[in-house]
């Protein structure tokens, strides 16, 4: 039975690599003495008191390191030698000279690093610029660590030092990595092929740190930069920081060179494994004709000398056109047991590229020998590579959570990792592997009659495995509805047991005729409200939060609409003015033409806008080029457009002095089948939009509402949001200047956030609520022009900031007000709270999320303690460059009481006059 459950639980989804280079530093066991000295040979020594095996980084035995024979000259070839009877991912190195408590005084200045996986075929390391010489030690005692960029999957590594002149030379060394799991031992396939784009850097998909065997057309015998642990990245003409060319972190092909469109890979492994899935991290760039492959075909073999096996695994990927993050793609493999494997990965587009592939196994051969490896795999170590599990996450994956494989014995094995597996020695193999009771094993050696009865026994198994989840699943509901009764009689506790979440468990594979198909899971969970907090009556809500004191909910909760306070804040007033703010039931709130909310509008001010003249005209929709898809969301899109001739289009007051040339525009579609009602919250949004006049505030400049479907055309900055400008750009300092980095100015960061509190200040003055503000909805133009949008929440890069509730609304809870998550409340004083959000998103340079350590449901937990106003609440912490001043602005933003927090009009005041002072 618990056999079938986990055959029923085997293949969720991961987003991690195989082995995390980052975390996969651990000594292997030079200092500490786990490698035996008999494993440790060198090509000479001087005398055995500087014998290989002291040559150990932090010891003193002996005469205090391993020193070679004699000098060293320039072309001499003397080397200490590492066995470390197994493979490991090696990804760092720690020299140390001879120190011999003061008598010493050899050390190697720089070495070279040979490594190999079987013994015979040795491989010189090279960093990713082709560099073979290590800098080494500079003294007799410090000990000086290097990075191995990229790491090595090795067992016999050699450190051989190198000098320019003749001298003597000691060393001790250590060895970092971890265990190779994967048990991959090369991998074979074609070249990869370069992308010469006219006018724009060629990118380069070659295999670049392959250590095999390569020609024009293939390469074969080695490993590279598909197990190097590095992940691409979504654009893959980028990379990582390793001042290498465009395209460095993918391996990829093109379509027209291949006319069998697939791509087909072979890969060679340590031992025979039982192989239950295959991680696959491709590019899905579609906008640049990139996409994962649309289906793989995989077969295995036995014995590297045998046939491949006619059975195949496949699998059929559903394709992405919306989402252009790259992603693990994982192909279940059916715990198929074999020594090598080859997939043909077939095109969906033109060019394929890959970053990384990984595998999950199990070792098959548990009484067999390998001729590559003496002792195939070490006991497991505590500190071996595996990646704790976050407990914040309840999702079961196969590194979080359970891993399925069949030994020889065909006994079902669970594997647990981030923790040390128990111990059931197999003294055959000195291989510690935790297994079931036998009693689960199929019986393969009875007559056919007990198989059957076996098999039988089984199907009993799962059946009643499905009726104990169903029981399960039963008690839940009766439980929940126990204590949503209990809940309702209990108001005090609302906010912690009231406000809770469940996160929606995603499956990587679905059935769809018979045929197995691989789906990417959203990134961002659904999380549920069992309650629906925020679409209850303020009022009704408030009767069930006694604790709410007197002045949060005169803050909160007024019924009448207060004139916006528009007189300058003077330096002794400080941030205490009050805010205006509206009753629920006197704002409309448009759901807009993806689907989420617009501004939200004073009642009468709609009523006002509607009888009133279009304010723009019509615009040719044979003017409008399409470029690439921004965003879509339930009832429509947004593209991002190239108009043509748009002057002729244009009301003067535009002021567009493009000629004939064009410019980027976006333009949200409303879809032909849309509701009766979005078409009428797509005119409302047209009349709204198109009074919105300001040079902070993104314009309409005209419509398509003559035919289906419907069109309206705003502006586009060409440097795109702000979040994505910043998060590619540093603080302006001499370091940044003198590397030619990407940067931004402190006086230029705080021209841009005066223009954010300009343009709110304008929206608060018509009594405008934006609901959404953030960095992602402001766009950057030329000389660091900032203006406000809103179409950030229709945009698959920006899921990960909002929670989604259940049949409702998508909230983005991290940059909202205590008052908007738990009452529902939209005021003016909810958008100078997110401004504070967006300034602290700014000094950070949008290079994380707001309260990134905490989760959603963490989130709103926090809002409760903002409510209770017992000095628990959490705020966002200082960001390193931001100056107290503006700290202290950006916490008053985020006042408990309404009445507390700025103004827009003061806020735009005391920020002029820290830039005026800036100058």
């Amino acid at each position: 039975m618990l056999w079938c459950f986990l055959l029923m639980l085997h293949y969720p989804g991961n987003s991690k690599a195989q082995v995390n280079p980052g975390q996969c530093r651990y000594p292997l066991g030079m200092q500490d003495g786990k490698i035996p000295d008999e494993d440790i040979t060198a090509s000479s020594e001087w005398y055995g008191s500087t014998a290989a095996r002291f040559g150990r980084l932090g010891k003193e035995r002996g005469d205090g390191a391993w020193c070679p024979v004699d000098l060293l000259y320039p072309d001499s070839a003397e080397y200490l030698q590492v066995d470390l009877h197994a493979l490991n991912f090696i990804t760092l190195l720690g020299t140390q000279g001879r120190h011999a408590y003061g008598s010493g005084n050899e050390f190697a200045r720089a070495y070279q690093l040979d490594y190999s996986r079987d013994g015979r075929r040795w491989i010189t390391w090279r960093d990713r610029q082709g560099k073979q010489v290590i800098p080494g030690n500079v003294n007799t005692y410090d000990i000086v660590l290097k990075d191995l960029l990229p790491p090595i999957v090795a067992r016999y590594v050699r450190v051989i030092p190198v000098t320019e002149q003749p001298t003597s030379v000691c060393m001790r060394v250590e060895l970092y990595g971890c265990v190779w799991i994967d048990g991959l031992y090369s991998y074979s396939g074609p070249v990869g092929q370069t992308i010469a784009n006219p006018g724009a850097a060629v990118v380069h998909l070659n295999d670049s740190t392959y250590d095999g065997f390569q020609d024009s057309r293939r390469s074969h015998g080695g490993l590279g930069q598909l197990t190097d642990g590095v992940l691409g990245l979504d654009d893959f003409a980028q990379s990582h920081e390793y001042r290498v060319w465009p395209g460095y972190d993918y391996v990829g092909w093109n379509n027209d060179t291949f006319n069998g469109r697939y791509v087909e890979l072979e890969f060679e492994f340590d031992h025979r494994r039982n192989f239950s899935a295959m991680k696959v991290h491709c590019n899905n760039l579609y906008t640049k004709s990139v996409k994962i492959f649309h289906r793989v075909e995989c077969s295995f073999k036995q014995q590297l000398v045998a046939n491949w096996e006619r059975e195949l695994v496949g699998v059929t990927t559903v394709m992405d056109d919306k989402n252009p993050s790259a992603r693990f793609v994982i192909v279940p493999l059916g715990l198929r047991v074999g020594k090598a494997i080859r997939c043909r990965f077939y095109f969906a587009d033109r060019w394929m590229l890959f970053s990384e592939i990984s595998f999950r196994s199990t070792i098959a051969d548990f009484g067999g020998t390998n001729p590559l490896v003496e002792n195939p795999q070490p006991s497991w170590r505590e500190d071996s590579s595996q990646i704790p599990v976050a407990p914040s996450s309840p999702r079961l994956d196969v590194d979080q959570g359970l891993g399925l494989g069949l030994g020889a014995s065909s006994a079902p094995t669970v594997t647990l990792t981030g923790t040390p597996r128990p111990a059931l020695n197999n003294t055959s193999t000195g291989l510690n592997t935790p297994t079931l009771d036998s009693s689960l094993s199929p019986t393969i050696d009875r007559p056919t009659v007990e198989a059957e009865d076996s098999n039988t026994s089984i199907l009993i198994g799962c059946l009643v495995t499905i009726i104990l989840l169903l029981l399960i699943i039963i008690i839940i509901i009766l439980w929940r509805q126990h204590w949503k009764r209990i809940l309702e009689k209990a108001p005090r506790r609302i906010l912690e047991e009231d406000v809770t979440v469940r996160l929606s468990l995603c499956d990587d594979t679905i059935v769809i005729n018979n045929q197995k198909q691989i789906f990417q899971t959203n990134p961002t969970y659904e999380r549920v409200f069992p309650l629906d907090l925020e679409y209850q009556e303020p009022a009704r809500l408030l009767r069930k939060l006694p604790e709410l004191s007197q002045s949060a909910e005169d803050s909160a909760c007024s019924g009448d609409y207060a004139e916006p306070d528009l007189t300058k804040a003077t330096p002794h007033q400080g941030f205490q003015s009050k805010v205006p703010h509206y009753a629920e039931a006197d704002i409309v709130s448009l759901q807009g033409v993806t689907g989420n909310n617009t501004y939200a509008v004073p009642a009468l001010t709609v009523d006002s806008l509607i009888k009133m003249e279009l304010a723009v005209g019509e615009i040719s929709r044979h003017q409008l080029h399409f470029k690439e898809k921004l965003g879509e969301g339930q009832f429509g899109e947004v593209h991002l457009c190239e108009a043509v001739s748009l002057h002729e289009f244009l009301r003067p007051e535009f002021h567009f002095n493009t000629g004939h040339k064009s410019v980027l525009v976006a333009v949200k579609m409303l879809r032909s089948d849309a509701t009766t009602n979005a078409r009428n919250n797509f005119l409302k949004e047209v009349k709204i939009m198109s009074r919105l006049k300001h040079p902070n505030i993104i314009r309409l400049l005209g419509v398509c509402i003559r035919d289906d479907p419907l069109c309206m055309v705003t502006e586009y900055m060409e440097n795109g949001d702000l979040n994505q400008f910043l998060s590619q750009r540093e603080l302006e300092n001499h370091f940044t200047l003198a590397n030619n980095i990407p940067s931004v100015s402190y006086r230029c960061l705080l021209h841009m956030m005066t223009q954010v509190a300009l343009g709110m200040k304008y929206l608060s003055s018509l009594n405008f609520v934006h609901r959404d503000l953030a960095t992602r909805n402001c766009l950057v133009g030329n000389r660091s022009t900032i203006k406000i949008a809103d179409f950030g929440m229709s945009r698959n890069l920006y899921s990960g900031d909002y929670y989604r509730i259940q049949g409702r609304a998508v909230l983005p809870i991290r940059w909202m007000a205590w008052e908007s998550i738990l009452l529902g409340k939209f005021t003016t004083a909810s958008d100078v709270w997110a401004f504070g959000v967006t300034l602290w998103e700014m000094f950070t340079f949008c290079k994380e999320q707001p309260y990134s350590q905490q989760s959603d449901e963490q989130v709103i937990e926090n809002t409760g303690e903002f409510f209770r106003n017992q000095g628990r609440q959490i705020y966002l912490s200082q960001p390193a460059v931001c100056p107290k001043q503006i700290f202290d602005l950006m916490l008053s933003c985020w006042s408990r009481d309404i009445k507390d927090r700025p103004g827009f009009e003061q806020i735009h005041h005391f920020l002029q006059q820290r830039l005026v002072n800036a100058a």
